[in-house]
């Protein structure tokens, strides 16, 4: 092996390695929910993003962040995500009604988002809409979600969509409660519970 193929062979699979480690840290994520990172395919560029970053401890709005979109393979969402959840998140399906675990919780806290931990709603908006999905007034900060016109199956609907993901999470509807008069349903799956850490 000559000289020249034996440096390329050396420092381009340490490049790979160097890539690959990046990539398997930023997959496992930081201890700190509030500060998001983001698992990129090597092919795929992560998009900066900027968005708003709530405490676990009171929900305190800790004001914009600059975060990397996370972007994986289906592959990767597979690991990361049930069965049910990459179902509505990566496939925009949705769980049966009464099925899920999110009824109104006795706590204050906030949503996040399974796959990504953004911050999606505050308990304190959410209300029992009667329809078997959990149900919210309006999401705890307009940047965090994504909408979106949706006209699957004959319908025209507004689709919610994780800001910090792409992944699906529900649908708005205008006959929600006041002060806003939306219903923003969501899908269970999509969603983790973290009580609020101090009152």
């Amino acid at each position: 092996m000559d000289r020249r193929r034996f440096l390329l062979t050396v420092f381009g699979g340490g490049a790979a390695l160097a890539v690959g480690s990046v990539s398997a840290i930023r997959l496992l994520g930081g201890k700190n929910r509030n500060v998001m990172t983001a698992a990129t395919p090597a092919a795929m560029p992560a998009q900066d993003m900027l968005l708003e970053c709530f405490s676990d401890d009171d929900g305190h709005n800790l004001g914009p962040c600059h975060v990397q979109k996370l972007v994986l393979t289906d592959a990767q969402w597979h690991q990361r995500l049930s069965d049910a959840a990459f179902n509505v998140m990566r496939r925009a399906g949705t769980e049966m009604a009464f099925s899920g675990s999110h009824e109104k919780p006795n706590s204050k806290g906030l949503y996040r988002c399974a796959g990504c931990s953004t911050a999606l709603f505050d308990a304190a908006t959410q209300f029992d809409s009667g329809t078997g999905w959990p149900s919210f007034w309006q999401p705890i900060a307009k940047q965090n979600v994504i909408e979106n016109r949706d006209t699957s199956y004959g319908m025209v609907r507004t689709a919610v969509t994780c800001a910090g993901c792409d992944s699906h999470l529900g649908h708005v509807f205008d006959d929600g409660p006041a002060p806003t008069g939306l219903r923003y349903c969501m899908n269970s799956v999509a969603m983790s519970f973290v009580a609020f850490r101090v009152s």
